[in-house]
């Protein structure tokens, strides 16, 4: 007979996953999984595998929701260029506000961490990052259709243009405190779309 899980493993993969945000994959050991999640390392192996594949469920688990919310900021009816400029602020007010910028993002965090030498974390940072280029640019193709964008702005390039900055900025947020810099970038951007 198949014992019965004694753990809600929806909660302990939320649990790894605030503690792979706030430590990163490299400074978090199995031990620390076991503490912080409370189960045992059999039931975290049993359940969701090693310490790796444990972190790339929690990076799924943090896309799908952070990817919604980006979606769903920019897909709102009415004008989209305002929609645009707020995504854009709200990424540069959370990289400058102590607690956000300490934390950043995770998708982020494991693109400078995991990224270089990590192929399933890699895929999984560049499917996010397609992800919301692709909201960015149906949103600027919006705002061109509907007058709000010049005709002569590319949709494309404008909507790579802020990924990168976006996620450049939760890089220098989480490095600096000089809170201009990363206001002053933000809103020198953003005048590309007048």
């Amino acid at each position: 007979m198949a014992r019965t899980k004694e753990f809600d493993p929806d909660a302990a993969l939320q649990a790894a996953l605030e503690l792979f945000h706030r430590r990163g994959y490299e400074a978090t050991s199995m031990a620390d999984l076991v503490e912080h999640l409370g189960i045992g390392r059999a039931s975290i192996y049993a359940t969701f595998g090693n310490k790796h594949a444990l972190y790339l469920k929690a990076l799924d688990r943090y896309t799908d929701t952070t990817d919604l919310h980006v979606l769903a900021e920019l897909s709102g009816g009415g004008p989209a260029l305002p929609a645009v400029r707020a995504l854009v602020r709200r990424f540069a007010a959370e990289a400058t506000t102590d607690d956000e910028r300490l934390l950043g993002c995770l998708v982020t965090n494991t693109a400078t961490e995991l990224g270089p030498h990590d192929p399933q974390a890699a895929r999984r940072v560049e499917r996010s990052w397609e992800q919301i280029e692709t909201v960015l640019h149906s949103a600027l193709l919006r705002a061109r259709a509907q007058g709000e964008l010049p005709a002569d702005r590319d949709p494309r390039a404008l909507a790579r243009l802020l990924l990168v900055l976006m996620q450049g900025i939760r890089v220098v947020g989480k490095a600096s405190q000089d809170t201009g810099r990363i206001r002053d970038a933000a809103e020198q951007a953003l005048t590309l779309l007048d």
